[in-house]
């Protein structure tokens, strides 16, 4: 098994790393950009016009439960195994995630938390994406070699993962917290949700922390440890206690759990389906907005 990496890597390092030829085996880049569908923007299209080189794109929609009615719910560990396989990934590469969101990253961090979800612990977040890889200047193309398929062995650490039903229970226990990484807005109701059919609000006892707060809005950089430290006080999150994170279809939720890798709270879990399963299958009194929530 491959040994732990640092959560984020810089641009100037991996780009050390491209000029000197050591993408690889040891070595993957890909890109995981992933929008909603009203960004409309078209994620594989962009990358086949312009990646870091020696990047593969690594897809959300592609590598997931396709029998689950929710968006690009956890894969099971050979679907997992079979999918990064063919990115010529193995249990021995160190694998760098980006995006080339407007924000530095957006989906990004999701796949750095399937990763080490699945027992891979070699992977690290560009720090800033695309937008800060193209704002320092470094090189891109629309040259794809197809790497050569790779034997890789997943373990998934299923206590890693949390269902609706361990949300629910959670609501009378309260023996964790759970932070909501949606913007404030549809945390409290009063924006609308990306979703058709979804009314937005939250659900009971969680706070919120938006994924935008963690970056730079400029350089999309992530912000120091001290003060990603600062914003998990100000929201009233315990780092010494355990936290469940959620959004609205489980992937920025994946932005708090890097935030608190990188203060020293490593294994956050994910309630993967997110707001866009806890609306559906909700009470109405679980679904707490300063809108109109949802009806009886």
């Amino acid at each position: 098994m491959a040994a732990q990496a640092r959560a984020l890597v810089a641009a100037r390092w991996l780009a050390d790393a491209v000029r000197s030829n050591r993408v690889g085996a040891n070595l993957r880049i890909l890109d995981t950009s992933w929008y909603l569908p009203k960004v409309k923007r078209n994620a594989r299209a962009e990358f086949q016009q312009t990646h870091i080189p020696g990047a593969s794109f690594f897809d959300i929609d592609g590598c997931c439960d396709k029998s689950s009615e929710f968006d690009h719910m956890m894969p099971t560990e050979g679907e997992f195994a079979d999918y990064v396989g063919n990115l010529g990934i193995g249990n021995n590469t160190h694998v760098v995630v980006y995006d080339a969101s407007d924000f530095g990253s957006f989906s990004a961090p999701r796949v750095w938390w399937m990763f080490r979800a699945f027992g891979h612990n070699s992977v690290s977040v560009l720090d800033g994406g695309f937008k800060n890889w193209l704002r320092e200047g470094h090189p891109v193309t629309e040259q794809y070699t197809e790497p050569e398929r790779t034997e890789f062995n997943a373990c998934l650490k299923g206590s890693w993962v949390k269902t609706y039903e361990d949300v629910l229970k959670n609501i009378k226990t309260q023996k964790c917290q759970v932070v909501d990484a949606r913007a404030n807005g549809r945390f409290r109701g009063v924006e609308p949700e990306p979703r058709a059919n979804t009314e937005p609000g939250h659900i009971p006892g969680s706070v919120n922390m938006p994924f935008t707060s963690f970056m730079d809005s400029t350089s999309g950089l992530e912000l120091p440890v001290d003060e990603l430290t600062k914003l998990f006080q100000q929201a009233g999150v315990d780092l010494q206690k355990p936290f469940w994170v959620t959004c609205g279809s489980g992937v920025t939720a994946c932005h708090i759990a890097l935030a608190a890798h990188l203060c020293g709270h490593p294994g956050v879990c994910l309630y993967d389906g997110a707001w866009a399963e806890w609306f559906t299958k909700a009470a109405p009194e679980h679904v707490i907005s300063e809108g109109k929530g949802k009806q009886p």
